[in-house]
């Protein structure tokens, strides 16, 4: 694996920690969850061979750092900072942009508020729940996540936010089981310590973000809505495969599930490659 040039860049309320590798036209990988910048280091160098690859840990996340740690989140902010990133990186041209889960969500309003910074975005399995018809059941599911991570904790939190992810009228195949290639196991110390800030302040913020569904459909031309192959029935699925139907667009779909770019990175990075080409 290449070591990335790293640097730093302040951003209203954070500074922000970045990675950038390879030469070329800018790709900007947006991380969800918990995973930060080290989420994409099983395809960062390979797509480093086509593109600048740039990706960044989100503010509160890892080594991006929060001025005041007990702010709250929003989604308008962290696609500031995403398009903060751009402006430093490539100021002239518009940028390819993939983002993942809440990552996603945070492209999604990006190319929204500022479609003239992106030439193409790959959005995969941004869980905007508010978009299908019945978003009332998912923020009260929402609501008990947030009232067990209060009043009982983290883990009992994570239990019911897991067991709510998972297929409709059954069990999910855990993907966490699955054995995880060596790099991505060594995050795993990092990714465990973001969670409390993931459970309380993003899950909230992002999951009741209503994306602008007519001015997508303005710059549909622009964007590849995606999911796992593995994730049908899965709640971050639904909203993704609603919104491609309303925008009338193809889904597509990638290797693994949620986390796909974790356990089938070789895949995962190649149709990526692609999808951008395309």
């Amino acid at each position: 694996m290449t070591d990335p040039t790293t640097g730093t860049l302040r951003v209203n309320g954070a500074t922000l920690h970045y990675e950038v590798r390879g030469r070329g036209p800018l790709l900007l990988l947006i991380p969800g969850g918990t995973g930060g910048a080290a989420s994409f280091d099983g395809i960062a160098d390979g797509l480093a061979a086509e593109y600048r690859v740039a990706t960044y840990d989100p503010r509160g996340m890892s080594r991006s750092t929060l001025d005041d740690p007990e702010a709250e989140q929003s989604v308008a902010e962290h696609a500031d900072d995403a398009l903060r990133i751009l402006e430093l990186l490539s100021p002239d041209e518009p940028a390819r942009v993939f983002g993942s889960s809440s990552g996603a969500i945070a492209a999604l309003h990006l190319l929204t508020a500022h479609p003239e910074r992106i030439e193409r975005l790959v959005s995969h399995e941004p869980p905007v729940v508010e978009v299908l018809p019945d978003a009332p059941e998912h923020r009260a599911f929402i609501a008990r996540v947030q009232a067990a991570f209060h009043a009982e904790g983290l883990m009992p939190a994570m239990a019911v936010f897991a067991a709510g992810l998972k297929k409709d009228g059954g069990s999910s195949e855990p993907q966490a089981e699955r054995e995880l290639p060596p790099q991505a196991a060594a995050r795993v110390e990092r990714t465990m310590a973001n969670l409390p800030y993931f459970v309380g302040r993003i899950v909230p913020s992002f999951m009741s973000y209503a994306p602008d569904i007519h001015r997508l459909a303005t710059l549909s031309n622009r964007l590849v809505l995606a999911c796992g192959q593995d994730s049908r029935g899965e709640l971050p699925y639904r909203p993704t495969a609603f919104l491609a139907e309303r925008l009338g667009t193809e889904l597509l779909h990638f290797p693994g599930g949620h986390i796909g770019l974790t356990t089938h990175p070789a895949e995962f990075g190649e149709l990526l490659r692609k999808a951008f080409r395309a």
